[in-house]
């Protein structure tokens, strides 16, 4: 639904001109991993992690290299839907540096990024390190401007060789996606780290009955949650040790681990009650035998 008063906007250029930035300052990208995983939590970055969304951009190819060098300003789009893409912010190009490759690899950004399966850098041996800097034109529109983009095949275009047709001014934004239903909600233990924080308020009510998986093998994890903010405490609690204090989960790779919710429980539920409902999970999924649970 777009907002009241935004709707005589035709054209990404004429909220640019309003900027009193001319097109040809522009590089305009959508960004759309090719990494299932780095797909699914770019938005999260982009809203809970801004530094690690930036890193994602601040190197490119070769043949972006060269357009970034003649920008002043990158404005970042994410690839949402097709010939779809989200505004997420508009960057400002202050120069450059060489980096090479093992260099890169240790920024501490590219670590986050290299988690999600992102080759940072590729196989080259060095590469051209872009300083952006988020700049507050256009910051009203982060997560709310949705435009047209004019094909899939190039996600890099230059703001006044193209026609970016606006398709909706939303009223809230999209990077703050409602919390699905409990049913469905699952992640990875890279994940957890960016729950997006709209779904906080909803994961530290809720009390319940979880699993964890462990992909390696296929063996599970049954645990409960209703201490300190639920079941959000009890996961970020996992995001930040990787076992949440668990023997037999110490040993494990902390990227093979995903985590859902097998209950939800009420929230005037007593902990011996929450013990004993866990115990039955621990029995009908037969985790002490089989699994991870040692009691």
């Amino acid at each position: 639904m777009a907002t009241r008063g935004d709707t005589s906007l035709m054209e990404f250029r004429d909220l640019l001109r309003r900027e009193k930035l001319t097109e040809n300052m522009v590089l305009v990208f959508r960004h759309r991993p090719r990494e299932k995983e780095l797909r699914k939590v770019l938005p999260w970055l982009a809203e809970a992690d801004p530094a690690v969304f930036n890193a994602y951009q601040q190197a490119q190819t070769r043949r972006i290299e060269k357009q970034m060098q003649r920008a002043q300003y990158v404005a970042s789009f994410i690839g949402h839907e097709a010939r779809k893409a989200l505004f997420i912010g508009l960057y400002e190009q202050r120069g450059w540096k060489t980096v090479n490759a093992a260099a890169m690899k240790k920024v501490p950004q590219n670590k986050a990024l290299s988690a999600y399966g992102h080759s940072v850098g590729g196989r080259r041996p060095d590469n051209l390190w872009f300083n952006l800097f988020l700049s507050n034109k256009l910051s009203q529109w982060k997560g709310k401007l949705v435009i047209r983009w004019p094909g899939e095949l190039s996600w890099s275009r230059w703001a006044y060789r193209n026609t970016f047709a606006i398709e909706a001014i939303l009223e809230e934004s999209k990077l703050a996606r409602g919390m699905p239903d409990w049913k469905d909600v699952g992640f990875t233990w890279e994940e957890l780290k960016v729950i997006p924080k709209s779904w906080h308020a909803a994961l530290s009510r809720w009390r319940g009955i979880y699993f964890i998986l462990d992909v390696s093998d296929g063996k599970g994890y049954v645990g409960s949650a209703y201490g300190h903010d639920n079941l959000l405490g009890r996961w970020l609690n996992y995001a930040q040790s990787g076992h949440g204090g668990n023997k037999r989960l110490r040993k494990r790779r902390a990227r093979d681990l995903r985590f859902s919710i097998l209950e939800r429980a009420s929230p005037d539920m007593s902990a011996d009650e929450m013990v004993a409902l866990e115990n039955s999970w621990k029995t009908r999924l037969h985790t002490r035998e089989h699994g991870l649970n040692e009691n």
